[in-house]
């Protein structure tokens, strides 16, 4: 039986997920991924099912899959505080993210580390961080979003950030078939 609430845990990907997309050029994540059943895959995990305040580890070939969501990473550490997850830390070389948009798009972001802390509404991609999809993206060595005011920061740290925004496509001419 999966340590953490099957609840939480598919809040906490669909916010992390939704957080990790919803960046100035990119589209917005395919909403109804929030509502699928999730899997958690591993090599091997350690979890303190009976303490509010308790840390979960996964290591090895961690696979996390929530409808057209994918996360892999090296490690997965959730930490709760009073029963809530308070933080979520992925890492490997490199953490990937990979999620089909509502516009049928794919997105696809990875980092060596990637934190999210639900109670501050924070998404931190550090180390050689990239964002991808078909409207745009964003790299660099930090970037830190927050999903409840939508200001992203990234650079600033003596490291460079590039940001690339694909132009619309042009509408058909008129009369052309």
């Amino acid at each position: 039986m999966n340590p953490l609430r099957a609840a939480d845990l598919r809040r906490l990907l669909a916010a992390t997920l939704l957080s990790a997309v919803v960046l100035p050029a990119l589209a917005l994540a395919k909403t109804s991924d929030r509502d699928q059943p999730m899997t958690l895959d591993a090599d091997a995990s350690v979890c303190n099912q009976a303490d509010a305040n308790s840390r979960c580890v996964f290591n090895g070939n961690v696979v996390i899959v929530q409808g057209t969501l994918e996360i892999r990473a090296d490690r997965a550490e959730i930490v709760r505080s009073n029963g809530d997850i308070a933080q979520v830390i992925l890492t490997g070389k490199q953490a990937t993210m990979k999620q089909q948009m509502d516009d049928g798009t794919m997105m696809n972001a990875r980092a060596d580390r990637i934190v999210f802390e639900p109670p501050k509404d924070l998404l931190t991609l550090t180390g050689n961080f990239n964002i991808e999809s078909p409207r745009g993206s964003n790299s660099g060595q930090r970037m830190v979003y927050n999903m409840g005011t939508g200001q992203m920061q990234s650079g600033g740290d003596g490291t460079r950030v590039r940001t690339v925004i694909q132009p619309r496509a042009a509408a058909p001419a008129k009369g052309s078939n």
